[in-house]
């Protein structure tokens, strides 16, 4: 049973992690078309691919020399972070993979600070050495400093480097010596992770993670960590909170390429699926039945933002959503609750209402965009950061913020993110472009990307991680621009657009249908202008010189779904119907708002 290998692919976003597994699936010829390899196996939901983001992490397996190597991809945004500390359960040792050219990101740190604490070996794997302008040698060294500052044992430090690029599928331990497939790495897999350590006795697993079917529900995955476990055996779920429950295993199954195959027995060691078991939470022990012990429950990162989610109620309600009332929205989010770990759901202040706690803007943005694909409409309000009291002092979330820019436009970056009350804490220069470290306030992030990419031509690259509770640093100035507000229900001229040019720029184009109280435009000025657009140009008879000239129009500004979140004030909300968005004042009705206010 030692010829197994349990390992996790960590690093930072886009550094190639998913490719790589795609490769290894491929060399062990399991992908059965060699011309579908262009295509990401592992990623396979729409939002993973248009993204180019991993968000669930996966289990696959990969049969080599008579071993069995368990590969777990998980997610480099520091969003998912729930995700990839309960994965590291799982496994023996991580396979590190760094980008030739970019060096080690903050993510690449967050992951591997995790693996570290927990004594997992390392390998790293210098990917894209094909880029121009990489210098793995640098890289390799890179990393050896950012373990010593993450407190590696000896052993740790002592780690095996492999180079190559997973697209063009070959690895090598001398970059400088292409290959022609990843035998190399696969290799130092063998050589370099221990397999598991076989534990006689009863059985015991902890749950790590969990996937869903409609025919059998919700599955248990984890990695056996004593005795044997066997279909129809009956078992004891030993819970978070200390209490016991009798169950039985209906089916086991082991993870065979990118399968599920059913298994009569599965021993210490192994990663399997156990179906069957009801009522369980991730955390929870799969113990003997006669004298059960539970294993230490994993911790789950804490939520640091909420979001106020509510049913669509305006004019357009119902028109391009199949799921509309509270009653789906609330069962929806219960189905996520099941699997989505960082995610907290409380009753909002009214019945159609909810709040959802999660991990950051992206964590919550993808939640929305895949309730949208299904077919549902609702409203979200603004993000919101939880503080904590601590001592009697108000702190709140604060996130370590990494910048990567072109030089000549580091004066700008600075600019704005000490303006959102970010410290810099160090900046040096890689070749032509400069490298800004910041601790900021998790609020100050909200709506920060889309400033710095428009400041630096979209040269900027952000990443951030969570660092900690800090106490409160003070208000942050908000957006300075009012809205522009329609007065009426009806579609969009563009004549009456044409006579508003000056007061601001429009969202919508002309044509579109809109509704009294939806936000159509940013006024020039502070305060919210409330405008008629769908005004036609009276026609009479007269006709005056030079009154019949052609509107010329420039293109609306359209939003993102996590540009609209971060751009919305607190008197708007943002509707998601599966065609459209929309942004819109929570009250519509002109009248209302202003005696409210007043």
């Amino acid at each position: 049973m030692q010829n197994i290998r349990n390992i996790a692919i960590i690093a930072h976003v886009d550094h190639g992690k998913t490719t790589l597994v795609d490769r290894m699936i491929y060399q062990a010829r399991m992908a059965r078309d060699a011309e579908k390899l262009g295509e990401l196996i592992l990623d396979n939901n729409d939002l993973e691919r248009e993204r180019g983001i991993t968000i669930l992490s996966k289990n696959v397996s990969v049969p080599y020399k008579g071993n069995k190597i368990n590969i777990i991809d998980t997610p480099g945004h520091a969003d998912f972070g729930g995700e990839v500390e309960r994965v590291l359960n799982m496994t023996d040792g991580v396979l590190l993979l760094v980008d030739a050219f970019e060096g080690t990101m903050p993510q690449t740190r967050f992951v591997l600070q995790k693996a570290i604490e927990m004594g997992k070996k390392p390998i790293v794997v210098v990917n894209k050495v094909d880029k121009p302008n990489c210098r793995p040698d640098e890289v390799n060294e890179q990393v050896f400093d950012l373990m010593f500052s993450l407190n590696a044992t000896e052993e740790q430090l002592d780690f095996k480097t492999v180079y190559g690029s997973a697209k063009q599928g070959w690895m090598s331990l001398d970059w400088k010596q292409p290959t022609n497939d990843i035998t190399a790495l696969l290799d130092t897999i063998l050589e370099e992770i221990p397999g598991p350590e076989v534990l006689e006795g009863t059985p015991q697993m902890l749950i790590s993670s969990l996937e869903y079917s409609p025919y059998v529900g919700r599955i248990a995955v984890g990695r056996v960590n004593r005795g044997v476990l066997k279909p129809g055996m009956w078992i004891t779920l030993c819970k978070r909170d200390g209490t016991t429950e009798r169950q039985k295993i209906k089916d086991l199954m082991v993870f065979e390429g990118l399968e599920k195959r059913k298994a009569d027995e599965v021993y210490s060691g192994d990663i399997c699926a156990v179906v069957g078991i009801e009522g369980f939470e991730i955390g929870d022990t799969i113990a003997d039945l006669e004298n059960p012990e539970a294993l230490p429950p994993i911790s789950v990162d804490e939520p640091t933002m909420s979001m106020l989610f509510t049913i669509n109620d305006s004019p357009f309600f119902g028109k391009e959503g199949k799921y509309v009332t509270s009653r789906h929205l609330k069962d929806r989010l219960e189905k996520e609750l099941e699997k989505n770990l960082a995610l907290r759901v409380k009753e909002g202040l009214t019945a159609d209402s909810f709040i959802v706690y999660g991990r950051g803007v992206l964590h919550l943005s993808v939640l929305i965009e895949t309730m949208r694909r299904e077919g549902f409409e609702l409203q979200v309000g603004q993000p919101k950061v939880l503080d904590k009291n601590i001592n009697g002092v108000r702190c709140e979330p604060i996130e370590h913020l990494t910048i990567d820019l072109p030089e000549e436009m580091v004066g700008r970056a600075i600019e704005i993110s000490t303006r959102r009350k970010a410290s810099l804490l160090h900046m040096e220069t890689r070749g032509d472009r400069a490298h800004l470290d910041f601790d900021i306030p998790s609020r100050g992030l909200i709506g920060l990307r889309s400033n710095l990419l428009t400041a630096t031509q979209g040269e900027a690259v952000v990443a951030h991680r969570f660092k900690g509770y800090e106490p409160y640093k003070g208000e942050i100035e908000k957006r300075n621009n009012g809205s522009l507000v329609a007065i009426e229900t009806g579609t969009a001229v563009a004549y009456a657009m044409d006579k508003l040019q000056d007061r601001g720029k429009f969202f919508i184009p002309p044509g579109e249908d809109i509704y009294a109280g939806q936000v159509v435009g940013e006024h020039t000025r502070a305060d919210d202008l409330n405008i008629n657009i769908c005004k036609t140009k009276k026609l009479s008879n007269v006709r005056a010189a030079g009154s019949d000239e052609k509107v010329m129009l420039p293109p609306p500004i359209v939003f993102s779904l996590e540009e609209a979140l971060e751009y919305i004030q607190e008197d708007e909300l943002v509707e998601v119907t599966p065609k459209s968005m929309r942004i819109r004042k929570i009250i519509l009705d002109e009248i209302e708002r202003k005696r409210r206010k007043g």
